[in-house]
């Protein structure tokens, strides 16, 4: 770097070559090795990079040149390559810094939330909404396991874990099944519109990379039903069965809704929700990591997944079948102790943060 000399460049000068060459990868492994074009050569495809703001200078200007040069464009001038012109990056979406417990962090020191570990003690969508809700989006951000137990206790459980628990429990106890909706008031009406039209305003911001008003905007969603469902109080209509399984039929059609919406946030429980509203097949798809053999004969290693072709995941509200058979639920969220707090500051300090 001719201004730093302190600098090296030449890590990530190779590093990003990656996104192209494990694109090229993934095609020869699916069959069809020229799979990687469409996404990118297509004239509508769009590259998104995300990444912290330490990167930006990787993705918003050495990779960008890289890309340039093998097109052939800039002073120089030249033709592109023998795979074509290929796009540069659409969008760099850079996070702000993220501390925990005030700490840097830093593996050699301990400080930091290993995947692996985090999952022996607790929910990946737990640490997913965190990510999402509070996460550094804009600023630089703290976490804290403090913060952490409350957004999981007072958000996923008793929002909208609470509102899928409650309203599947009620029909399942009641009639079996997804109720039929009967005559709807104005109050059901102004729900199920609510819900339907948060599609629009979520999908907006998720487009714009604005994840945490995204999250945001489909909780409200859910505080909306719960408060729907404590106002109607469907338990205390037993001498208006019509009018109790119309309450739970828009309930349930909301809870179906505010899967969908949640399911870029919390893939993994969207599939279980999916489940419990007696769906089958899959909802959502979940990576995984798989062990490979190298496609040119070097060593074997790992490479991250997934089989998505049988995903039924869609961005709209999609009516409830009434008359499809329901059990009681399982919970979805689990709610934690306040004691984890001090078990994970004990040992954040035993590893040396």
């Amino acid at each position: 770097w001719r201004d730093r000399p302190d600098k090296r460049i030449y890590v990530w000068f190779d590093a990003v070559v990656g996104y192209l060459s494990a694109s090229i990868e993934w095609a020869r492994r699916s069959g069809d090795p020229e799979a990687w074009r469409p996404f990118w050569q297509d004239e509508d495809a769009r590259g998104y990079y995300f990444m912290g703001k330490d990167n930006i200078v990787f993705h918003a200007e050495i990779w960008p040149a890289q890309l340039s040069g093998y097109n052939g464009v800039g002073a120089h001038g030249g033709t592109p390559g023998p795979l074509g012109t290929l796009h540069l990056p659409h969008e760099v979406v850079s996070s702000e810094f993220l501390t925990m417990e005030a700490k840097k962090f830093s593996a050699s020191r301990g400080v930091g939330i290993l995947v692996r570990d985090f999952l022996s003690r607790y929910d990946a969508d737990a640490l997913r909404y965190y990510l999402a809700v509070a996460g550094p989006e804009t600023s630089d951000t703290d976490f804290t396991w403090a913060e952490f137990l409350r957004r999981n206790n007072d958000e996923l459980v008793a929002g909208w874990g609470n509102l899928v628990n409650r309203s599947i429990s009620m029909a399942a106890k009641n009639v079996g099944a997804i109720p039929a909706a009967g005559e709807l008031t104005d109050v059901d009406h102004a729900l199920l519109d609510r819900s339907a039209a948060a599609f629009g305003p979520v999908g907006d911001l998720l487009g714009r990379s604005r994840q945490k008003e995204a999250v945001r905007e489909a909780m409200k969603v859910v505080a909306d039903a719960n408060r729907y469902l404590s106002d109607q109080a469907p338990w205390k209509l037993q001498d208006d069965p019509a009018r109790r399984d119309t309450v739970l039929h828009v309930a349930l059609q909301v809870v179906d809704d505010c899967k969908a919406l949640l399911t870029p946030f919390l893939p993994h429980s969207a599939q279980q929700v999916h489940e419990l509203l007696g769906g089958s097949g899959t909802w959502s798809a979940m990576p995984v990591l798989r062990d490979v053999e190298d496609l040119d004969g070097g060593t074997p290693y790992s490479v991250i997944t997934g089989e998505y072709d049988e995903e039924q995941a869609t961005w709209q509200s999609t009516p409830l079948p009434a008359g499809r058979p329901l059990v009681p639920p399982t919970r979805v969220f689990k709610k934690l102790e306040p004691s984890i707090v001090d078990t994970e500051l004990e040992r954040l300090e035993s590893a040396g943060g």
